[in-house]
C-alpha cells in the first residue's frame, strides 16, 4: 500500500535535509505559532486558489482578511469550547506569551488571542494530527463566515 502524500514529504525532508526527530515539548509558544502561522497561511492561501483563477492582487486581499489577528481572535472565541484539555493548555500558554513584537494595527487582545490560535496550529502540525488541525481550522473558518 502507497504512504499517504504527507509521510512522502516528512520522509522526503529527513532524508534530504538531514532532520531528526524533536520532542516538540522542546518547542516554546513561540516557536510553535511561528511554524503554526505559515501552516495556517499555507492552508488559506491553498484555499483560496482553490475558488477559481483571479488576479494575484486579489488572492492576497482575500487571504490578508482570513490570516489577521482579528480574524484568528474570533475564530478562537468559538474554538475554545472544541478544544482537548491538551490543546487548550497550548493555546493559553501561546496566548500568555509575551512576544517581542507588538500588534500591528490589531489589538493587544486579539494579538494574543491569534498568538495563542497560531501556537495551537503549530502543535497539531508537529503531531501530525492533520485531520484535528484541518477540522478546527474548518470550524472557525465556517463561524467566520456565518458571522458576515
Amino acid at each position: 500500500m502507497e504512504k499517504s502524500v504527507e509521510w512522502q514529504l516528512e520522509d522526503c525532508m529527513k532524508e534530504m535535509f538531514s532532520l531528526e526527530d524533536r520532542d516538540i515539548r522542546e518547542y516554546s509558544p513561540l516557536a510553535l505559532a511561528y511554524i503554526g502561522d505559515s501552516v495556517y497561511d499555507l492552508i488559506i492561501k491553498s484555499l483560496v486558489l482553490n475558488r477559481g483563477g483571479r488576479q494575484v492582487g486579489k488572492l492576497h486581499q482575500d487571504t490578508s482578511r482570513l490570516v489577521q489577528a482579528s480574524a484568528q481572535s474570533k475564530m478562537m472565541r468559538i474554538l475554545q469550547e472544541e478544544l482537548t484539555e491538551e490543546e487548550r493548555g497550548v493555546y493559553k500558554r501561546g496566548r500568555n506569551t509575551r512576544s517581542v513584537s507588538t500588534a500591528k494595527n490589531q489589538s493587544v487582545t486579539d494579538y494574543r488571542r491569534a498568538t495563542g490560535f497560531e501556537a495551537l496550529i503549530g502543535y497539531l502540525y508537529l503531531k501530525r494530527e492533520w485531520k484535528r488541525l484541518l477540522l478546527l481550522i474548518k470550524q472557525g473558518l465556517d463561524f467566520l463566515e456565518e458571522e458576515g
